[in-house]
């Protein structure tokens, strides 16, 4: 669907403007796609980054900072959703041995094999959605860090 179709207008104050909002658009669009996805594996986004965080470096163990600095959702709650990831089995709180200050997470084997399941889910729902070639998607990516680059 066109930008204009989708919020039912032809005026934008320039096309650098109409690009931002159809990146908040498409970014909304694809988010709600993902939300429903997830939600059927009883996940949420940000606990499927956590989760993903964590299998990077599975067995190792990290501390909610360095989860929290990885996470793409910066303002996330991460000791939050780390407590529900918890209640579900997903994961497992330690105090780390060097400093008893800090704590440190892992998955589960239920984490672990949940994780796997969504992540199945989410490629199914990527190469449904997702209708770009790799070098159209070469391209948005370029695009996309052009955008980020004064960050």
């Amino acid at each position: 669907m066109k930008l204009e179709e989708a919020l039912q207008t032809t005026k934008f104050e320039s096309i650098q403007h109409k690009a931002l909002l159809n990146v908040f658009y498409t970014s909304y669009w694809y988010k709600t796609h993902v939300s429903s996805v997830l939600k059927q594996h009883g996940l949420t986004m940000e606990q499927f980054n956590v989760m993903r965080i964590l299998k990077g470096k599975h067995p190792e163990a990290l501390c909610v900072k360095n989860i929290g600095s990885r996470m793409i959702e910066k303002n996330s709650n991460v000791p939050r959703i780390i407590d529900r990831m918890i209640l579900k089995g997903f994961a497992v709180r330690t105090q780390s041995p060097e400093d008893r200050r800090e704590t440190l997470v892992s998955l589960t084997d239920k984490g672990i094999s949940q994780l796997a399941r969504a992540n199945e889910a989410m490629t199914t729902l990527a190469n449904t959605i997702v209708s770009l070639d790799s070098q159209q998607a070469e391209q948005l990516n370029d695009i996309l860090e052009a955008l980020r680059l004064k960050d």
